[in-house]
């Protein structure tokens, strides 16, 4: 019942659209996201749209402005995501280092798996490569996953002329989000998300020079105050303030996002 109900609204969202774009993406994400999660299940088996979206993104994007290269490219990147999952779902696998069921048991999830995308032929990995050239950071915080690790998946598609204004609360989010951020007084600990230090380059080249923080920090220590401070609570900028605190990565859930059966 749940997956006829999920077709029927999907196509009632679609109807009268004349060409794929933001707003089919913006469809499927409204209808199977939640708080992050995603119906795979009733996403494979009502998977037309977005084979359908997948397959427009195969055209030229370079000379489009910044704006709508950066939210084509996170675009197609949360749906590559979201096609890699339930081309194999149910997802099974035996690499010990990751949790049954994981994206990671997929082999080449996303380093191997190829896709024609912007004029090109690109993995997940060189996708998100090529968002750091964008210089903000902040669009790497916007990529999902696939995992109950990574920030939230948006149920909404990125779009050009609103794109500031969903990074801003991507940030917000992520902070907000005790499994990217976590201010511990009690044992003066400041845990964050690794993706942090596995792009530390994007994030000190956009925010160590702005930091306020002392000398003694290191430059991504420095990246990651300017990043999260504007956003954290008042009793948590004393406790940054203070200066006594060990910055720590927590460690990446690779548990998939899967609302299904939840």
């Amino acid at each position: 019942m749940l997956v006829s109900l999920i077709a029927v609204s999907l196509g009632a969202a679609l109807a009268g659209q004349t060409a794929v774009g933001h707003s089919r993406l913006d469809a499927i994400l409204d209808i199977y996201v939640r708080d992050g999660r995603v119906y795979y299940r009733a996403l494979r088996l009502e998977r037309s749209s977005l084979d359908r979206y997948v397959a427009s993104l195969d055209v030229a994007v370079d000379a489009l402005p910044r704006e709508e290269q950066a939210a084509f490219w996170l675009n197609a990147y949360n749906a590559l995501v979201l096609r890699t999952v339930v081309d194999r779902y149910p997802i099974r696998g035996a690499a010990p280092q990751y949790p049954p069921g994981s994206i990671r048991q997929i082999p080449g999830a996303f380093d191997g798996r190829r896709f024609s995308v912007g004029g090109r032929n690109v993995t997940l990995d060189e996708i998100e490569a090529q968002l750091t050239e964008f210089g903000d950071p902040r669009l790497l915080l916007a990529l999902g996953r696939g995992a109950l690790g990574s920030p939230r998946l948006r149920s909404e598609a990125f779009r050009p002329d609103r794109l500031e204004q969903q990074l801003q609360a991507v940030v917000t989010d992520f902070v907000a989000t005790e499994q990217q951020v976590n201010v511990d007084g009690s044992d003066g600990r400041l845990r964050v998300s690794p993706i942090l230090g596995w792009r530390a380059p994007s994030f000190i080249a956009a925010y160590a020079d702005e930091s306020a923080a002392p000398g003694a920090r290191s430059p991504v220590e420095r990246a990651t105050l300017v990043l999260i401070g504007p956003h954290l609570l008042p009793r948590e900028r004393e406790f940054i303030a203070a200066d006594e605190f060990v910055m720590e990565y927590l460690d990446f859930d690779w548990r998939l996002n899967d609302l299904t059966g939840f």
